[in-house]
Formats: structure tokens, sequence, C-alpha cells
């Protein structure tokens, strides 16, 4: 009776470990959906990117964001990703530029570089507890 009891526990918490991870997963895809959503957002905005171009931009932008996430995932010294990096960035430019022309391909570089800066420092504000609506201590000095 006691082993009965007891198997029926492990299984009742293991059951519970499992739902708790699938939340768990569940809610850090959903964090990423909206922090991608944000980033559409943010870069179709400040590139005033018109219907058509967005329709061919974003393909393209899509596969060039597997390729950098490709350098990222291999296991090679700093300045060999960054190097690689570079490389990729350089070989989307001509891309983008027949889209969206040289000076918003540029504006664009600057612009991802800018949110994800700001996703950075938005995502250490919330880890330290701070009010992430005030600005920074150092910006308020400028």
């Amino acid at each position: 009776m006691r082993k009965t009891i007891l198997y029926i526990m492990i299984l009742l918490s293991s059951i519970t470990i499992v739902k708790a991870q699938d939340q768990k997963e569940q809610n850090q895809y959903n964090k990423a959906q909206k922090m991608q959503a944000l980033y559409i957002a943010y870069i179709t905005r400040e590139l005033q990117l018109n219907e058509m171009e967005a329709q061919r931009f974003w393909p393209l932008h899509n596969q060039f964001d597997v390729e950098l996430k490709s350098i990222t995932l291999r296991n090679l010294p700093e300045l060999e990703k960054e190097e690689a990096s570079l490389k990729v960035k350089k070989s989307y430019k001509d891309r983008f530029a027949k889209i969206i022309g040289e000076s918003r391909t540029d504006d664009f570089y600057r612009k991802d570089a800018e949110f994800r800066r700001k996703l950075v420092e938005k995502l250490r504000d919330h880890q330290q507890g701070k009010n992430t609506n005030r600005p920074n201590k150092k910006y308020r000095q400028l």
C-alpha cells in the first residue's frame, strides 16, 4: 500500500514538473515572438518601408538573420565571429540596397545595432529591478 502511494506521488510530481517546464518554454517562445514583432515594427517604422519594400525586404532580412545566428552558434574565437559577421553584413549590403537604397541600407545597419543595444539595456534594467520608464542616469547628465 505504501509503495502504491509512493508511486502515485512520484508520478504526480513528475507530471507537475513537466507541465511547469512546458509553460516556461511557452513563455520564452511568447517573449521571443513579442521581441521579434517589436523589432519588425521598429525597423519598418525607422526605415519608412512601404508595403512593397517590406514584402521584399523582410524575406531577405530573414536569410540575413539566419546566417548571422549560425555564426554565433559556431564555436569560434570572438574575433573570428566578429569577422564572419562583418563578412555577412557586407555580402548583404548590396542586396538590401537594391530594395531600399544605399542610404536606408546604412540606416538599417545603424538602427539594427541601436535596437539591439536598447533591448540589452532594457533587459539589464529589468533584471536589476529598476524602473525601465526612467531614463538611465548616464543619459540624464548629457
